[in-house]
């Protein structure tokens, strides 16, 4: 048994960055297996995973905090203030680091942060928390910092069907198959392996757009991938601390460092100068080496 548990250590210490790695050397395959399914996959495998996530988690237990407040409050106060500052010195930099604050946190967060050992429940209020006040908000930011009109609607239609629906339907589960859920939820591990699955065909996709990026200058892409380590690396910082003083460091930090990074490349590329996805886009492979990081240092902690 002690053999096992060292093995399946060892796999979730290097599964992340391999599934980087292999994502990124097969970055045309996977990418045109993802464009034959209509870009289904990693929707498909995220919904899969928030089921199972959401299977352990009663609508009871969903309960707003003080920790919430505080987390929108600095997203919010962050990306406007991020932009105010950089705007003077490169307009294309200032706009992506503000969307790499502005996005709401990651679908696949609550899967990971309850890996890192978080409240389930709290990481699931604040992501319908956070996405509802994004989708609120982004419009407005955008409008005033981009090229053009954003929506609620646009947002929302973005957000609602992965965040809404397999929430709707672990509850059902929970309330019709009972049994069904609870053992569901008693094997959430099945969400990491999904998780593999879905950040090799993101790096895939995002390797792909890298390569066929044209138009932007080769000190831009650099200062736009600049910006989005620090600030990766400062949202997990403040948000792991912010979370302490709640007696929740991983809640915190993954509610405020994780992004749908998804989400914010779309709206920089629609809304913004599209040459800012890039630091979003340098924003999924930072936080997944964060990610990686954390998970390798918990097992470690736990296998002591």
């Amino acid at each position: 048994m002690h053999l096992l548990e060292h093995l399946h250590r060892n796999v979730k210490t290097i599964a992340m960055p391999s599934a980087m790695v292999v994502g990124a050397l097969l970055c045309r395959p996977i990418t045109a297996l993802e464009n034959a399914s209509h870009q289904m996959i990693t929707p498909a495998l995220i919904f899969l995973m928030l089921f199972v996530t959401f299977c352990r988690v009663s609508p009871k237990q969903m309960k707003p905090s003080m920790l919430h407040l505080w987390l929108i409050v600095l997203q919010l106060a962050g990306c406007v203030g991020v932009y105010v500052v950089l705007r003077p010195f490169n307009e294309v930099v200032a706009q992506g680091a503000m969307v790499c604050i502005l996005a709401p946190v990651a679908m696949a967060a609550v899967v990971i942060a309850g890996m890192l050992g978080a409240n389930v429940a709290t990481m699931a209020t604040y992501s319908l928390i956070c996405n509802m006040v994004v989708a609120l908000v982004a419009p407005v930011v955008l409008t005033f910092t981009g090229t053009g009109a954003c929506t609620f609607a646009q947002i929302l239609a973005r957000i609602a069907p992965l965040l809404i629906m397999p929430f709707a339907a672990a509850q059902f589960c929970r309330f019709v198959f009972p049994k069904g859920a609870k053992w569901v939820g008693e094997h959430g591990q099945i969400s990491f392996y999904m998780w593999l699955v879905s950040l090799m065909v993101i790096i895939a996709r995002t390797t792909s757009f890298i390569i066929d990026l044209h138009g932007a200058s080769f000190a831009t892409e650099l200062w736009l991938a600049f910006a989005a380590l620090v600030i990766c690396l400062v949202q997990f910082k403040v948000g792991r601390q912010l979370g302490r003083r709640y007696g929740d460091p991983p809640a915190g930090g993954q509610s405020l460092g994780q992004k749908n990074t998804v989400l914010a490349v779309w709206m920089s590329q629609a809304f913004l100068d599209p040459i800012s996805s890039i630091a979003p886009t340098a924003y999924i492979v930072w936080q997944n080496f964060v990610n990686s990081y954390q998970i390798y240092k918990k097992d470690k902690e736990r296998f002591k």
